[in-house]
């Protein structure tokens, strides 16, 4: 029973499929950019600059996210607190009808 399947070493050692295509891509790339490199210094610029701005809107959201989050908390304790309030008394004046009988 012969497999013409790769072995386990084979897929996931040093010589997995499809890693030499995708070297061969990645060396392509890294050789047509051509010139002093300036360009991918000024996209590497620029990508860092849409980070930043990306972080930013990203800070604000979570702060938003932050604050809504501590307000239902405390809407949600209030409403605990006032409720048990309610079931306390309740049981209480159940109680003294029942023993003022």
């Amino acid at each position: 029973m012969g497999s013409k399947a790769p072995s386990w070493s084979d897929q996931w050692g040093s010589g997995n499929f499809g890693v030499e295509d995708d070297d061969d891509k990645a060396k392509a790339k890294k050789g047509s950019g051509g010139g002093d490199g300036s360009s991918s210094s000024k996209k590497m610029a620029e990508v860092k600059a849409v980070a930043s701005a990306g972080l930013g809107k990203a800070k604000t959201a979570a702060v938003v996210g932050a604050d809504k989050a501590k307000f239902a908390a405390v809407f949600g304790a209030q409403k605990v607190k006032s409720g048990t309030s309610i079931g306390i008394k309740w049981i209480k004046s159940q109680y003294q009808k029942r023993t003022s009988k």
